[in-house]
């Protein structure tokens, strides 16, 4: 377990719970970033900010965070890790993202156990449309209607999941770790 971010001093946090990509799946999607999205006039999501989501929380007194954390803990440590391999591009009304496959549904089944526990504890309502495992890779008011070619990532592996605090900037939001859990299932 990692837990590096301080949330004292915060009434409420913008939280979320997702999968962190590996150091060298995040390098590679950057350098893919940076030849075959950075001409649009779209913003590119910042190294930093490469993950997969889980759960999006949105606004939480920090009072919720134990609750959250031991949630992530609980189900984290029972999870396998999943494979993801980049399957498609596609472009939202506001955001470009790289959609995974999920070898043996292991991705979903622990977003479906995460969003589980965190309606148990009172924190979450899961959506009614079904979960999608993806990176979001570019941000914009309009779509740009790209056709970019998939990064070449091969087959991920993320070994752990952070609840992140999601902290608003003039320059756009910043997301910073307040704690990492390993995924303790086998491969």
């Amino acid at each position: 377990m990692n837990r590096p971010a301080s949330v004292r001093g915060h009434d409420r946090l913008r939280l979320f719970v997702a999968l962190r990509l590996p150091d060298e799946t995040v390098r590679r999607v950057a350098s893919w970033q940076a030849s075959e999205l950075a001409a649009s006039e779209a913003r590119v999501v910042a190294e930093p900010n490469l993950h997969v989501t889980l759960a999006f929380l949105g606004s939480r007194p920090s009072a919720d965070v134990d609750e959250v954390l031991a949630v992530v803990r609980g189900v984290a440590t029972a999870a396998a890790r999943p494979v993801l391999e980049p399957a498609r591009y596609r472009e939202t009304r506001s955001v470009g993202m790289v959609v995974f496959s999920d070898e043996e549904g292991r991705a979903a089944r622990l977003a479906d156990g995460v969003g589980e526990g965190l309606e148990r504890i009172g924190v979450y309502e899961r959506e009614r449309r079904e979960w999608l495992p993806h990176v979001t890779v570019l941000r914009f008011r309009r779509p740009p209607r790209l056709r970019p070619s998939l990064p070449d990532l091969g087959r991920v592996s993320p070994s752990e999941v952070a609840l992140y605090h999601s902290v608003l900037r003039p320059t756009g939001a910043q997301y910073e770790i307040v704690e990492s859990v390993v995924l303790g299932g086998t491969s």
